[in-house]
Formats: C-alpha cells, structure tokens, sequence
C-alpha cells in the first residue's frame, strides 16, 4: 500500500522525493517478491499469493505508473512488472468475475477487497494505454458486475478478508473471517467505481 500513499503524498506537495520514493520502492518489491507467474507473495516469509496483499501491489503499481514519467529511472521496470501481474490476474479470476482469498486456489472463498482493486487496477491500465482494451476490458467489466452482488442495501461490501499477517501456513488464509462495510473493501470498491467514470 506504501505506493498509493507515496503518489498521494506526492501530488499533495509537489515533492519528488515521495515520487522517488515510491518508484524505488516498487522496483524493489518488484525484484524480490514477484514470482516467474507474475504474482506477489505475501512476504518473504509467506509464500501464498494471498488476494489482499497482491490488491495492494496492484493498486500501487497502477498509481505510481499514473504520475511517474516515462523518463523516470525506474518506469521501464515498474511496467514491466505490472503488466506482467496482469496478465496473471486474467488467468486466475474466476467465471463470474471475482478474485478468491488466495488467488491461485480454485477452492478457496471469493473476496471483495482484492476484487475491487485488481478492478481498479486494470481500468487504470486501460485507461492510461498500458493494458489491451479488448482483452482486459471484459475482465474489468465481469468484476464490477460480480461486485455488485455483494453491495448490500445500505452501500457496504460484504466478504472482506480481516486484516492478515503473514503466515507459513495456508489454512491461516483460507480460514480468515470476512466483515462488511470494512473500509479494506469500500475505498477500493470507490476507487473502481471512479476510475471507471474517468474512462475516455
């Protein structure tokens, strides 16, 4: 998440430091925590692609690309492993447009948080010319429709993952309990809903 709140801070004063920062940053987590899939391990200590965390890389990585400039040291990189999470996000979402608690098991729950970033993260992509349309355009659509089923009445987002640690064993994943209305879910679910908005 240090890479959205490196871009905030960055727009709000005008100072590159937190620009360099996040993209350095970035660079980093790219180079020792993305896998040969393109995914994100939880930490070095958690080798489990859990869905939250990797929501977080992905939003990250889409803000810091949004202002970074393309003559930046690090841009070339940081696209580079965006995309390449991407294009493994579009292999793992299930049929009717979520993302599961742990991203790469077929069998476990399907989580709103994760969803609604990966959502968010590659209508960014579209929408700043780095993701295919036609390719990624169905992919945001199924997830912002299969998100809607899990909006209640009054707004809130039910199925959000607690907060997480990480951990070596995949049932502490698997077995984590869910809330609704948890701000974890409703800033991504507006996050989505607005980029989605600012489309061309």
């Amino acid at each position: 998440m240090i890479g959205a709140l490196q871009m905030q801070a960055y727009r709000a004063t005008g100072d590159e430091i937190y620009l360099t920062r996040a993209a350095r940053t970035a660079a980093a987590y790219i180079e020792r925590l993305q896998q040969p899939n393109g995914l994100f391990h939880h930490g070095p200590d958690a080798p489990f692609y859990w869905g939250r965390g990797n929501g977080w890389v992905a939003a990250g990585l889409a803000e810091i690309i949004d202002g970074l400039p393309e003559d930046n040291e690090y841009y070339d990189e940081v696209v580079r492993g965006y995309q390449r999470m991407m294009q493994a996000l579009l292999e793992y979402q299930a049929e009717d447009g979520m993302w599961r608690q742990l991203i790469d098991y077929p069998d476990a729950w399907k989580e709103t948080s994760g969803t609604a970033m990966f959502g968010y993260a590659m209508a960014a992509g579209i929408n700043n010319g780095l993701l295919d349309e036609h390719l990624y355009g169905p992919a945001v659509e199924k997830a912002w429709t299969a998100l809607q089923g899990y909006i209640e009445e009054d707004g809130r987002l039910s199925a959000v993952c607690v907060g997480t640690g990480q951990s070596l064993d995949e049932n502490y994943y698997l077995e984590r309990p869910t809330v609704t209305g948890d701000l974890h879910g409703q800033a991504p679910l507006l996050w989505f809903a607005s980029e989605l908005l600012s489309a061309d």
